[in-house]
């Protein structure tokens, strides 16, 4: 088949979060399996780009024209979501009616969220499958944003939902919550996230205690994920404080994209004032390399967040045989069965995070197994 991925999302340049990992794993897959496929995906530099990776062909694609001036004035009403949605519905229509009219697409998928599909959706001719990730919907009360950007990016996302000729979803959870709270038809097929486990076993000559700084000595525990309240960075502080104040042969790790200034403006501050500054370690946003071989030295991984469906950052973290503390929300007892894959603490629950962080901590044999139970 010819097959077309649209994911704005897509690593390296615009692999922000989990719809771009899902799409690098899901792109790869397909062209392995003998298919012709072409992704098309944003830019964060204007124009149009071609490159291809591991039989996988990329279009890269940002436009400034007439049309995305206009939706400046979005911008300036604070709907900075809503501006991004429709600029990237109307970027990867423009990039994928070409490749469509040069040699026709047997199949398109596209994440809701994004709206990448919005527009091709409803000017092409091409069934479509529309993967729901995190819909506007149902998480963006979470973030500081106003009603107008609320209300007008799920229109945007509803627009591609409404047109799809199937719709799926990465867990049980969201396909539950998207029937029961936006209203959307059944049936929405569940298909999890896959990863190429392979992957995970190769030696990729990357040395993170070197190239970072982290100590050998030390226990580490690690959080890769975007520094919003929606992945639990709020509550980290408080497990950082009373899990080093108890442990010296523990060290925090973290990495992801500091959107908000989070970690920047409030937590590392903290960690100067308190010196803590040798077991405390903030890396920035890394390539999924980089995340593979970090996951490789560490011995907990952590997900304190808010609200989850089946995160590429827990899949990664299982696939390296990592021991897992994570928040029992959303779609996460799906992935992480309580005392056999990892460990659930309440949503949250910053005391209930440091309690399993203790018995994990304290319980070597404990870490294993479920380390190896969650790579099985």
């Amino acid at each position: 088949m010819r097959i077309a991925i649209l994911s704005f999302e897509y690593p390296p340049e615009t692999g922000f979060g989990g719809i771009g990992t899902y799409a690098y794993y899901q792109a790869r897959a397909l062209a392995k399996n003998g298919h012709d496929v072409h992704v098309f995906a944003g830019s964060t530099k204007p124009g149009i780009y071609h490159s291809e990776h591991e039989g996988v062909k990329v279009t890269r694609c940002k436009r400034e024209g007439v049309f995305h001036g206009m939706l400046e004035n979005a911008r300036k009403a604070r709907a900075w979501w809503f501006q991004n949605r429709v600029t990237t519905g109307v970027d990867a229509f423009e990039v994928l009616q070409k490749e469509h009219a040069r040699k026709p697409f047997d199949f398109v998928e596209a994440p809701e969220c994004g709206a990448d599909a919005m527009v091709s959706t409803t000017l092409l001719s091409v069934p479509t499958a529309v993967r729901f990730h995190s819909p506007a919907a149902l998480i963006m009360n979470i973030y500081d944003t106003p009603k107008i950007d609320r209300v007008l990016t799920a229109f945007a996302e509803q627009l591609s939902i409404n047109q799809a000729t199937v719709l799926t979803s990465c867990s049980q959870f969201l396909a539950d919550e998207v029937i029961a709270k936006m209203g959307e038809r059944d049936p929405i097929h569940v298909i999890p996230n896959g990863i190429d486990v392979p992957l995970f076993d190769r030696d990729e000559g990357i040395d993170v205690h070197e190239r970072f700084g982290l100590p050998r000595d030390k226990k580490l525990i690690f959080f890769a994920n975007r520094m919003e309240e929606r992945k639990g960075i709020h509550i980290v502080q408080e497990m950082v404080k009373q899990t080093l104040a108890k442990y010296q042969d523990i060290a925090f790790v973290f990495a992801g994209r500091d959107l908000f200034g989070y970690m920047e403006k409030r937590i590392l501050p903290w960690v100067k004032d308190h010196q803590l500054q040798s077991r405390f370690f903030y890396l920035g946003q890394l390539g999924l390399p980089e995340v593979r071989a970090c996951l490789k030295a560490s011995s907990i991984f952590l997900i304190p967040s808010l609200w989850e469906n089946c995160p590429y950052s827990c899949l990664e973290a299982m696939t390296a045989g990592r021991a897992i503390v994570s928040s029992d929300c959303g779609g996460m007892p799906e992935l992480v069965e309580d005392h056999r894959t990892g460990v659930l603490a309440r949503n949250g629950d910053p005391a209930s995070f440091v309690a399993a962080l203790q018995e994990m901590i304290e319980d070597d044999q404990l870490r294993a197994r479920c380390g190896a139970a969650a790579r099985a």
